[in-house]
């Protein structure tokens, strides 16, 4: 038996198209999306299908059904009415919530945490990046040991049996994880020493190095892509992107070339497990020298999206170092709502942050910024020409050195 089956978990990679019913539950925090607007997305990206949406105000989680008995019985009923084969909640569920629910619903339940480790699963495309999901959904299995059977209650043991005298199946588990943890770690620890090592090179190389980062969707790989005339994958659904990808950007009027990286997208409630997974991505971001802040422009919501992308950039140790925003997606903003100037700024946790209007689909802006990244640079670093002029006198020294004779050490 997988895993994850015996654990109870329901694969949501595996139920595809399934007709789901949204749950939201309003417990007087700011920003609730009162359409779970963002948790059908996410759902759509993870391969369901909602059918309906149910939201309900609450002042604190009801202990054994998160939502209470009568709104459970609601639940039963609309999904019922819908046709719907499982519940999607937009909150963390506890594992025992979610095996209460699941018995008064009679259908299985899952949390937006579970739906995003899923949809990461789907979407990692580098070694990397599978062993980074690898170690979230370790990590949350691991949480999720309440069982559903009666087997795991029995002991295990003895001769010839694997696992010590007296040990439960639920320990046998526990103890799986914890060594599949322990593996998974230690080989994300050695591809963290090969970015060290990439990155020790760059360093050396005085590259300057520049880190997309944004709210999921808003546009990076597009962007990247315009800039690097590369073919990253970009697709209009929640993290196209999962793994860095990094190139070499020429920029003209600088003289010089930069390294940019795209990187994995940010989202409301990011599950923990995942952001301590994806450290190993996300340093390229920690050691940028200049953060491009994309966000998407058209979305009425992009103020706390940016909230959320500072809040992550907080927890990685981000939080300072210098930024430019790209307010993307210039094309899908209507008339009424057009800048009236492509450059100005816009405060940032009380700080005026420079701020571009573009469009990366159709490539309006994209020379106003090409521009203000080779300003940038130019400020932030020396005139190469300067630099290859120390190269020929460092080689010209070494020359005359070598010219002189050598130095009498004497007779022996």
């Amino acid at each position: 038996m997988h895993l994850a089956d015996a654990l109870g978990l329901t694969d949501v990679s595996s139920s595809s198209a399934a007709p789901t019913l949204l749950v939201g539950v309003d417990f007087g925090l700011p920003h609730f999306d009162q359409g779970l607007v963002e948790l059908g997305l996410l759902a759509e990206s993870g391969g369901l299908k909602p059918v309906a949406r149910l939201t309900c105000k609450r002042k604190a989680p009801d202990p054994a059904l998160f939502v209470g008995s009568g709104k459970a019985d609601e639940i039963r009923e609309l999904a019922l009415m819908h046709g719907a084969k499982e519940v999607l909640f937009d909150q963390s569920l506890s594992p025992a919530q979610q095996r209460n629910l699941e018995r008064h619903i009679g259908l299985p339940v899952n949390d937006r945490t579970l739906l995003i480790l899923e949809i990461f699963a789907q979407r990692a495309r580098s070694h990397e990046g599978k062993l980074q999901v690898e170690l979230a959904r370790l990590q949350y299995l691991s949480t999720r040991l309440v069982r559903r059977w009666t087997h795991l209650e029995r002991q295990t043991g003895g001769i010839g049996l694997r696992g010590g005298p007296g040990e439960t199946q639920i320990e046998l588990d526990r103890r799986m994880i914890g060594e599949a943890i322990k593996r998974t770690k230690e080989r994300l620890t050695k591809v963290k020493k090969q970015r060290n090592t990439q990155r020790r090179q760059r360093e050396r190389n005085q590259t300057f190095k520049i880190s997309l980062v944004g709210y999921t969707n808003a546009g990076k790989s597009t962007l990247f892509n315009t800039l690097v005339k590369a073919r990253a994958y970009a697709a209009d659904q929640l993290f196209a992107t999962l793994d860095t990808t990094t190139r070499q950007l020429y920029l003209g009027e600088a003289g010089r070339s930069v390294s940019l990286s795209d990187t994995v997208g940010f989202i409301r409630d990011l599950p923990h497990g995942l952001v301590e997974a994806f450290q190993a991505t996300l340093q390229e971001a920690t050691e940028a020298d200049l953060l491009l802040h994309v966000v998407d422009a058209s979305n009425p919501d992009f103020p706390e999206q940016m909230a959320e992308v500072q809040k992550v950039l907080a927890e990685i140790g981000a939080q300072d170092l210098p930024q430019l925003l790209v307010f993307n997606k210039l094309d899908a903003l209507p008339s009424d709502r057009q800048p009236l100037a492509f450059e100005d700024s816009y405060e940032v946790d009380g700080q005026p942050v420079p701020r571009i209007f573009v469009s990366a689909r159709t490539g309006q802006g994209m020379d106003l910024l090409r521009h203000a990244l080779a300003r940038t640079v130019r400020e932030r670093l020396p005139n190469p020409e300067d630099a290859t002029q120390d190269v020929r006198d460092l080689y010209r020294n070494s020359s005359d050195g070598a010219s002189d004779p050598s130095p009498d050490f004497g007779t022996m």
